[in-house]
């Protein structure tokens, strides 16, 4: 085909309104080509049978299908990026390729070596910030540096925002500029080997639960959660739409949670280290016990402490897990049985729907004391009183690890007092500290 047009690559913006290189494309004078990239770099190490690779199928043969009713279509490949877009080059003019910025380290280095490619060709790469309010850059200490500590980067981020920021993208009004086209196929999932689950996905709420977010949020039997992680995630909700409805509604709560989202982004882009070594250099000497056999007790949700065998039970068979329970896990996992986060954080990477490398990354480092702004590494969660405080019915608990509606269950892994004494060992011995 010898059409001028341009292209714009979706990755984790998988909608149509209010996305910022779908708007520029529309509005660059040539014809936009919508274009996804199953890759096979992130594919292939997946299982067979992987929930949110049948997230991201049904979203983009739904926008596909959208945008047919539209008269255009979407270019669905399959494969290794470099090779789609050289592919793409040999068959249509492109004049310019549009896209998101993606701030993890995979995705950088890819976005580097497509760029490279197209600049050979003297076709622009444009990426544009759409999957945060603020980015790298944007909210910074008076001195230039980045922020470290969450409370004084969230106050600086609330002064900064305004209406500008967080103004939806007017892509509808540009739909004529879409390339037209006949239907392009479908790639199934089992084209690309993978199985596609009858699954159904939670409908995304969170306009109605913000009312009683932060009453309700802790209380992991209560259902008061929004689900918009996954829809984050991979882009079918905007960050802007998530914003100004926490802003209309005053869901002070529920607009932090959004701002922890933007900060761990930014920690990771300014220090990429993070993904695979504690923030707080002191903590790589942390003598784990790593004890693989207790791992896979962890994982099974075969403790003996309830919330956490609750917790983790929710993760195997849904993909998700209530952010209390997540915290109480993960502080189990790094400080009751001395196993280092990394492997609790791969564990979560491959089950989560809304795994995100930053927040999880944060939140691990967090709960284990070696991430920036983390508690002091002697608070330590005790799983007892976390479910007697959140869960007082055992509601929660029953439902996900019914064994403990009966006497027998598994026996506690370890003793709580214990292992704190332990763990406090431990740290200090790393950590070179005084007297707790």
């Amino acid at each position: 085909m010898n059409d001028e047009i341009c292209i714009c690559w979706l990755r984790r913006d998988l909608r149509l309104e209010d996305h910022a290189a779908l708007h520029a494309a529309l509005k660059s004078g040539y014809p936009v080509l919508l274009l996804f990239i199953f890759d096979k770099a992130i594919l292939d190490p997946l299982p067979k049978a992987d929930r949110r690779l049948v997230f991201i199928h049904r979203n983009v043969v739904k926008l596909k299908a959208g945008l047919e009713q539209l008269g255009s279509s979407m270019l669905i490949k399959y494969g290794l990026p470099e090779d789609v877009f050289m592919d793409l080059l040999a068959t249509y003019q492109v004049k310019a390729v549009y896209t998101n910025h993606d701030y993890e380290p995979y995705a950088k280095e890819r976005d580097q070596k497509i760029a490279a490619v197209l600049h050979k060709k003297n076709i622009p790469f444009i990426t544009l910030k759409d999957q945060v309010i603020f980015e790298k850059a944007e909210v910074l200490k008076p001195d230039g540096k980045p922020y470290t500590v969450f409370t004084p980067y969230s106050k600086q981020w609330k002064i900064k925002l305004n209406d500008f920021y967080i103004k939806a993208y007017p892509t509808e009004k540009y739909f004529d500029n879409l390339y037209s086209c006949k239907p392009y196929p479908v790639i199934s999932l089992q084209d690309m080997g993978f199985e596609d689950l009858d699954i159904k996905f939670p409908d995304v709420n969170f306009a109605e639960k913000l009312a009683s977010y932060e009453l309700r949020r802790d209380y992991p039997a209560e259902d008061a959660t929004s689900y918009i992680g996954l829809h984050l995630r991979f882009g079918t909700i905007s960050i802007r739409e998530a914003a100004r409805t926490a802003l209309a509604n005053a869901a002070e709560k529920w607009l932090s949670e959004l701002i922890w989202r933007d900060f761990y982004m930014m920690i990771l882009d300014h220090f990429p280290q993070v993904q695979h070594h504690a923030f707080k250099p002191a903590y790589e000497r942390i003598q784990w016990r790593n004890n693989e056999k207790e791992f896979e007790a962890w994982c099974q949700g075969r403790t003996g402490y309830p919330i956490v065998d609750a917790g983790m039970q929710q993760l195997n068979q849904t993909g998700f897990m209530h952010n209390r329970v997540r915290m109480v896990v993960a502080s189990f996992l790094t400080k009751h049985l001395l196993i280092d986060w990394r492997w609790g954080e791969a564990y979560f990477a491959e089950k989560l729907l809304d795994y995100e490398l930053a927040s999880n990354v944060g939140g691990w480092q967090w709960a284990c004391g070696s991430g920036n702004d983390a508690a002091p590494f002697f608070r330590v969660f005790n799983p007892e009183l976390q479910a007697k405080k959140f869960d007082p019915d055992n509601q929660y608990i029953y439902k996900w690890a019914p064994q403990y509606k009966q006497e027998k269950h598994d026996p506690p892994i370890v003793d709580h007092a214990f292992a704190r004494d332990r763990m406090l060992r431990v740290y200090k011995a790393a950590l070179n500290d005084g007297p707790v």
